[in-house]
């Protein structure tokens, strides 16, 4: 076993893995830690965990609880995977989570690092933009969870964490793994804990996991792991990927999203395919709703797979939780979206295409589904999975990720 992930979220688990099969490592994907039934072989394990925001202390219960797993799988590299926009709270959970691993490897330093430049999210003197904007500036700003409205991960990390935040400037990252690994010494002599990089190409973190490649625990984003994958891969991208290539069948959308890209994706989807806006009254008070949005998908006619979407403005979002409660709202329609999934499922839709991180999380879930194998990328950190266990694959997709036509486009797997 070469790697061993601890994701805190769904599309955040699919996001690396498809970035670890791309660059060469047959990947699993797990739906929290698994019993004792047989997996298949892998090169890499993921762990997916529903941590991100939820109370620090349960995100560091099922973490450790995740990390203990993996080493009884003989995984001697840990990965612990957030989000490439740094989700978090001052109370954490980034930090907490980081702390209590270091703690139960017996290790006192470790790597910063969510950037992850295919994707737009780079750092520069310790703060992370996304694309051209700081991450204060970008639409994180108005996550309904984890609003980011702190760019500086020096200080993000302090408020969380431990211990102090130091920093490998570009200039040295620029000179190589040397350099960085020279760097990152320096600072754990010091006295930091915790090291931001620097981070504005694919080269960058080539180099960065060049210097870490034998640490027993990485943090970040998705992007190091394409450096990781490289160095402990063969090459084999091709093999890796294949049991995770979705095949033809019915297909559905569903976006619980409200991401700028996530509006972007739908209104440019909806010019070119059925669709039916999810109303939050209905999901509090009709509990037969879900059934009536299985029937109408189910009667679409051949061609482009409908969509049933949440997907609004941060302005009618707000709107939407001064009326109903921000918990509350939030619930139903997770809730309504996983009873639909099971319905749409048990009538032979073999194909989802999920947007967002929780509505992503609570349809895995319904759909009881455990194990998956990794596929394609669709678009960089969202790969199609399948399911170990029966004919079923999911595209779960982080809500700013992919383009325009991403809902077009995944389907377009379904015939290579």
């Amino acid at each position: 076993m070469k790697l061993g992930v601890i994701a805190d979220d769904f599309t955040g688990a699919t996001d690396i893995a498809g970035f670890l099969v791309e660059n060469g490592l047959a990947t699993l994907q797990l739906s929290g830690i698994p019993d004792n039934a047989e997996l298949p072989v892998a090169d890499a394990l993921v762990v997916c965990l529903k941590s991100r925001s939820c109370p620090a202390d349960e995100a560091v219960v099922s973490s450790l609880a995740a990390l203990a797993w993996l080493r009884e799988q003989g995984c001697d590299r840990i990965y612990q995977k957030y989000c490439s926009t740094f989700d978090s709270t001052r109370e954490g959970n980034i930090g907490p989570v980081t702390d209590a691993l270091l703690d139960a490897l017996g290790a006192d330093f470790t790597l910063i690092c969510p950037s992850l430049p295919v994707n737009g999210r780079t750092v520069y003197q310790g703060n992370l933009f996304v694309g051209p904007q700081p991450l204060s500036e970008s639409g994180m700003r108005h996550h309904p969870l984890t609003p980011m409205t702190d760019s500086n991960l020096l200080r993000l990390m302090d408020a969380q964490g431990r211990g102090r935040t130091g920093l490998v400037p570009f200039n040295t990252i620029a000179a190589g793994p040397e350099a960085i690994a020279a760097a990152l010494t320096t600072l754990r002599e010091d006295g930091y804990r915790y090291a931001v990089v620097d981070t504005l190409t694919e080269q960058h973190l080539l180099d960065i996991a060049a210097a870490v490649s034998d640490w027993p625990l990485v943090t970040g984003g998705s992007g190091l792991a394409i450096g990781l994958a490289r160095l402990f891969s063969q090459g084999q991208a091709e093999t890796a990927r294949a049991s995770g290539h979705p095949m033809p069948g019915r297909c559905a959308i569903l976006s619980g999203s409200c991401s700028q890209m996530t509006n972007r994706q739908v209104a440019h989807y909806r010019e070119q395919a059925p669709s039916l806006a999810l109303s939050v009254e209905e999901c509090l008070k009709d509990p037969t709703y879900p059934a009536r949005l299985a029937d109408w998908v189910l009667s679409q006619g051949p061609g482009p797979a409908p969509l049933i979407y949440a997907t609004t403005t941060p302005e009618v979002l707000g709107d939407i939780q001064r009326q109903h409660g921000a918990q509350a709202a939030s619930e139903a329609v997770e809730a309504c979206f996983a009873a639909l999934a099971e319905r749409l499922v048990a009538a032979g839709v073999s194909n989802l295409i999920i947007a967002g991180g929780e509505t992503s999380s609570r349809v895995t879930q319904a759909l009881d589904i455990n194990a998956f194998h990794i596929g394609p990328q669709i678009a960089p950190g969202v790969p199609w999975v399948r399911a170990t266990d029966r004919p079923l694959s999911l595209a779960l997709k982080s809500g700013n990720f992919g383009d325009e036509g991403f809902f077009s486009i995944a389907q377009e797997f379904f015939y290579d």
